[in-house]
């Protein structure tokens, strides 16, 4: 029975000690300024969010956008989402800067798909988009990025083509 009491305590100290530095240290990371920016600067689908602001001639707009920068993140793009906030979006930058079509495959809410030249100008928008439609919706010129936002969103800020794009 000394031997099972002694093991037990045994393990259990062992288990605190292995534990305690990761907590604490993890505590510790998370108290700090640049882990918190961190951890906020990341979306449930852990991809980058970044500032997107869009001048238009009626004045400027600030989204939160989600940063699909990986082949395989671009091909999931919006699929499946329920929702998106009217102040959030995605943006798909593309280097080289291409001809792009865009369609809706499992994605389940309209969009506004933005067509963005290397000038960070607007090609062409492709308004309400209708959801689940596989009909093929193609940029006027080269695309540097394609920023997808709530459908009506794009109207709603007088975004069009020619406006401005920063990111």
């Amino acid at each position: 029975m000394k031997n099972w009491i002694r093991f037990a305590a045994i393990a259990c100290a062992a288990a605190a000690a292995a534990c305690s530095p990761v907590s604490a240290g993890a505590a510790r990371q998370s108290a700090t300024p640049s882990a918190n920016a961190e951890s906020l600067a990341l979306s449930a689908a852990g991809l980058r969010i970044i500032p997107l602001t869009v001048i238009t001639d009626t004045g400027s707009h600030t989204f939160q956008v989600e940063v699909a920068a990986t082949p395989e993140q671009q091909e999931h793009g919006l699929m499946f989402r329920t929702t998106m906030g009217a102040d959030e979006g995605m943006i798909f930058p593309m280097d080289p800067p291409r001809r792009s079509a865009f369609w809706m495959r499992n994605t389940v809410i309209g969009l506004d798909i933005v067509f963005i030249g290397k000038d960070h100008r607007v090609l062409n928008v492709a308004a309400n988009a209708v959801p689940c439609d596989e009909t093929p919706l193609p940029s006027d010129g080269l695309a540097a990025a394609v920023l997808e936002l709530n459908a009506g969103r794009a109207a709603q800020t007088g975004l069009r083509p020619g406006s401005r794009v920063s990111w």
